[in-house]
């Protein structure tokens, strides 16, 4: 039987911090809505975020996210070229990146999981799926997982 050590409890309280890269700012607010009990900073295309985790301009005093939600359909760099930077990136390719999408296309789910995505999961329709997603994501990503100390 496990139990929980207090390293293990300081860990699952501590809040930690989402990089959300989406254009929809239903999308946005509904993230924003469903993860208030952790940092999440917001962009909203491929080369923005690019600029984020590489900390150029605006965002070089930002701290390196813990988690990356990442939308494939983006302006000026998609999702897809997004990923596949990350992942070929030494610096960043450790952080996890979840794609959360709507497209359902087979060719998307193979090309992200080809690029080293950590998880693919389709945007639900409504609020409350929204919740139940990101309730779900927080359980597996922020209380089970161990996670690298951000560098």
């Amino acid at each position: 039987m496990y139990s929980a050590s207090a390293s293990d409890s300081d860990r699952i309280a501590k809040p930690l911090y989402i990089l959300l890269v989406e254009d929809n700012p239903g999308d946005v607010r509904l993230a924003q809505e469903a993860f208030v009990n952790h940092r999440l900073d917001v962009v909203s295309d491929g080369e923005d975020a690019m600029a984020f985790l590489h900390r150029v301009g605006k965002h070089a005093v930002l701290p390196r996210p813990d988690l990356i939600l990442l939308d494939l359909n983006l302006p000026r760099k998609d999702g897809r070229q997004v990923l596949a930077e990350i992942k070929d990136d030494a610096s960043l390719r450790s952080i996890p990146v979840i794609v959360l999408t709507t497209s359902q296309a087979e060719k998307d789910v193979s090309t992200c999981y080809n690029l080293h995505a950590n998880c693919y999961i389709n945007k639900p329709d409504d609020f409350d799926q929204f919740l139940t997603v990101a309730s779900s994501i927080e359980a597996f990503w922020f209380n089970l997982v161990r996670l690298p100390a951000n560098a």
